[in-house]
């Protein structure tokens, strides 16, 4: 089955087993064998990366594990945080579709629905210049994985009561993925922060967060151009970069 694209995983690599799909993925830019919308696609990920170092675990066969090449050129380094909203609305889309309407964008690169979490997404970036010249988008969403090491953990099918077919969630994925990504390329910035903002975890909402040693009560405002998380905290609205705060859960 191929996805109803017009590049989103038209070249597809599938690995049984791989330590990394963002890994697998940069060594075919190394080699220069990938073409825009590039995945690679794994039942089982041995050394999965979040977020600054961060490891991502799932259980073999039951998750969607992926990582899509893109050439967003036309994207400026300081606004590289616009291809996160991109990708994070996409995984949301599918979400959503899924009969999860109240699944969220937790900052700076998770799903969340309610308290616990759905998936998260992984961008490395290669730039020149001032613009980026490759993305490699790691995604890792939990499908249909009903038991966790961690209580902050659920899935698809534990919150809809279903097992569902992976497969044909990786192709609606990566169908709703190049609409976004094209809407990003087209320009269509103020629709997709407004939407991203919309699907924002605790956006306006007051609540504990700890930064540094100090825990504090906050309301998320937004995120800026750089993609620092704008938090209000005593009438006063202050930035924070990725590990610079943590949620409160």
């Amino acid at each position: 089955m191929v996805p109803n694209t017009l590049f989103m995983g038209q070249q597809l690599f599938f690995l049984p087993v791989c330590e990394s799909t963002n890994s697998e993925a940069q060594q075919l830019l190394l080699k220069n064998e990938a073409t825009e919308g590039c995945v690679v696609l794994t039942d089982e990920q041995t050394h999965g990366r979040g977020q600054r170092g961060n490891s991502w675990e799932a259980a073999p066969g039951k998750n969607i594990t992926l990582s899509v090449i893109l050439s967003p050129v036309f994207l400026a380094v300081r606004h590289q945080f616009y291809l996160n909203m991109a990708v994070s609305l996409a995984v949301l889309d599918l979400l959503r579709e899924q009969g999860l309407g109240q699944a969220r964008v937790k900052w700076p690169n998770d799903l969340y629905f309610e308290d616990r979490k759905l998936g998260g997404i992984l961008i490395e970036n290669t730039v020149t210049s001032q613009f980026i010249q490759h993305s490699i988008v790691g995604i890792g969403l939990n499908v249909n994985q009903l038991h966790f090491g961690i209580s902050t953990a659920t899935s698809l099918a534990a919150e809809v009561g279903t097992q569902l077919d992976v497969k044909r969630l990786v192709n609606r994925l990566l169908e709703l993925l190049e609409k976004r990504y094209l809407e990003l390329r087209s320009g269509k910035i103020d629709k997709l922060k407004y939407e991203y903002l919309q699907a924002l975890f605790r956006y306006q909402e007051e609540h504990g967060y700890q930064i540094g040693p100090e825990q504090v009560q906050g309301r998320i405002m937004g995120v800026d151009e750089d993609g620092r998380l704008a938090l209000e905290v005593a009438g006063e609205l202050r930035y924070f970069g990725f590990k610079e705060i943590a949620y409160l859960i």
